[in-house]
């Protein structure tokens, strides 16, 4: 089967999307994958898949391979004498902006392009934080206290000490940082400003449980990955989600109740549905007194979060067959035409 990885994009996350695109290079061998990159100049280019490797990144040799364009339905390889088209269905793995925000979605939406990959207002809802907050509040799932910070604006914190600062609207825990008391709260402010003017307050729960589930659309059933207890010291810092980024060997399963799988499978759904068809998910969670609460929306996991299902390729060909059909508009000018008629013109 044919597909093409889109990777790379302008973000903080964007040698994160590399390790991933190169993982996915192993882990989907059997399809025939072809690879865009997105480089910070917004300029794409399709690499050689014998040249998917970092120094191909690092080195800026990627520079001298071919450079694509956009039209209706396919990406396109001009030369003086031809022009090869590139139709196939898009895995968008880009990170972090770019990929996340719903920049490169209602990019492939105009032009009819086919593609896994959270759809526009999916993207709105799950990359930034505080949108997050508000669509767990309107589909009345339960997620950790919150309280919002702008850098233009002075505001107490409430929430007890510790508590978990994290920049709005980026991943991979970078800009977060554990603020143990009032003398600690300038400098990880500071930290999270760094990077973006919004940031989200919470709780820090020590020894919290945290579990991870991914999973996707098909046959207009959720099919879920296995469930995850990640290991982690105090938090899942940057340096272990990088190395997370290029896994691709499975996990254990959760050690776990019938009754607590079932309430992460139901609450994942809720989640899902109605707002990320053709895209595979994963959602991370706390258990607080045996209660799920939704902790973040990863809309473009980490290789696609490849370690959690028992067959991945599998998976993506399901997903794949249960892509949302973009609904076509018909235009007829009546409504123009009549006016003409009107007028006599």
């Amino acid at each position: 089967m044919k597909l093409t990885i889109l990777f790379g994009g302008a973000s903080f996350e964007h040698e994160i999307s590399i390790v991933s695109a190169i993982t996915l290079m192993q882990k989907l061998s059997n399809f025939n994958l072809n690879f865009i990159f997105c480089d910070i100049d917004h300029q794409f280019y399709l690499i050689d898949k014998k040249e998917m490797k970092a120094k191909t990144f690092s080195s800026g040799a990627y520079k001298k391979m071919s450079t694509l364009s956009l039209s209706q339905g396919a990406f396109n390889q001009k030369t003086m004498f031809s022009n090869t088209q590139y139709k196939d269905i898009i895995l968008n793995l880009i990170h972090g902006a770019d990929g996340e925000d719903g920049t490169i979605a209602a990019l492939l939406d105009f032009y009819a392009i086919k593609y896994i990959g959270p759809r526009v207002s999916a993207s709105v809802f799950s990359y930034d934080k505080r949108y997050t907050k508000w669509l767990c509040d309107a589909k009345n799932i339960k997620c950790v206290e919150y309280e919002i910070l702008n850098s233009n604006e002075q505001k107490n914190i409430t929430i007890d000490y510790p508590i978990i600062i994290k920049p709005a609207r980026l991943g991979s825990s970078i800009g977060v940082s554990i603020v143990k008391n009032e003398s600690e709260l300038d400098y990880a402010l500071d930290t999270a400003y760094e990077y973006d003017d919004n940031v989200v307050v919470e709780p820090f729960i020590d020894n919290v449980k945290e579990y991870n589930v991914a999973g996707y659309i098909a046959d207009d059933e959720v099919k879920f990955s296995i469930i995850e207890e990640p290991q982690k010291e105090e938090f899942l810092d940057f340096e272990k989600k990088y190395m997370d980024f290029s896994r691709s060997e499975s996990v254990l399963k959760a050690d776990i109740s019938a009754e607590l799988e079932q309430k992460l499978k139901t609450t994942f759904a809720k989640v899902y549905r109605n707002m990320f068809e053709g895209s595979l998910i994963r959602c991370d969670f706390f258990v607080v007194n045996n209660e799920v609460l939704l902790n973040e929306i990863n809309p473009i996991p980490g290789s696609m979060a490849n370690y959690l299902f028992e067959n991945f390729s599998d998976a993506i060909i399901s997903l794949i067959s249960s892509l949302p059909e973009p609904k076509s508009i018909k235009i007829n000018y009546e409504y123009i035409h009549s006016i003409n008629n009107a007028k006599g013109k």
